[in-house]
């Protein structure tokens, strides 16, 4: 009789390890949308949930989130994983809230407003400088896709020419950085490789850059970094 109670017993926990480890497998279908106010993360939200722009929308002052299949695949037939998509506040006030999403993030669209990047250049490089620094970014060595939004505006520069830039703006931040971390041990991980020039090929988690307008509905390249973040 004992021996039927401790073979029980090993088969429950057998099954209750077993549960445990593929409830951990289980991947995030978590997008976080992010980048300075004005860029057009929430017109992008709303593109990527129901095909509208809600007539360009408003700075958003409260995440947006919600969890849906993507519009452009409301027709399809099949089984679909919907996304969980956060649209964060790009305030600097308000950044802190990206804390409490990136532990769950499968991938991070970072959005930049192709249209003024050049008065921006420097605000945009610091934040993404910190959010590429994270650690939860670095351990979890998560995807970020760098969308260059309103590229259908005449004056909208290139994903290239924004590449080089940001890139550049990097470089500098890295060198002040180090030098305050060296003074101030810091728990933010460091870019690139020591004695190179940065670039986003040296990040530990992979960094993409595409051009996109959330206004046209020109977001294809968007929804495909999504959905090979968020597996149908």
């Amino acid at each position: 009789m004992q021996l039927y109670a401790a073979i029980a017993v090993l088969l429950m926990t057998t099954l209750f390890l077993f549960s445990i480890r593929l409830f951990r497998r289980t991947k995030s279908n978590t997008i976080v949308l992010t980048g300075l106010s004005g860029s057009g993360k929430t017109v992008l939200y709303y593109v990527l949930r129901d095909g509208s722009s809600h007539q360009g929308t408003v700075t958003s002052m409260e995440p947006n989130e919600g969890t849906f299949l993507l519009n452009s695949e409301s027709n399809k037939k099949g089984k679909i994983k919907p996304v969980h998509l956060v649209d964060v506040p790009g305030h600097s006030r308000l950044r802190p809230k990206l804390d409490d999403f990136l532990p769950q993030a499968a991938g991070i669209v970072f959005v930049v407003d192709a249209v003024e990047f050049l008065p921006n250049c420097s605000s945009v490089s610091e934040y993404l400088y910190d959010v590429l620094t994270r650690a939860s970014v670095v351990k979890k060595k998560i995807p970020v896709l760098i969308c260059c939004n309103k590229s259908d505006k005449v004056t909208a520069h290139t994903k290239e020419f924004i590449r080089k830039q940001l890139e550049k703006e990097i470089e500098k931040l890295r060198a002040s950085r180090s030098a305050i971390s060296a003074a101030d041990i810091s728990n933010d991980f460091t870019l690139g490789v020591p004695g190179e020039v940065f670039a986003f090929s040296q990040c530990r988690n992979v960094v993409t850059i595409v051009e996109a307008s959330g206004l046209k509905g020109e977001i294809a390249e968007v929804e495909q970094f999504i959905r090979e973040r968020v597996k149908p």
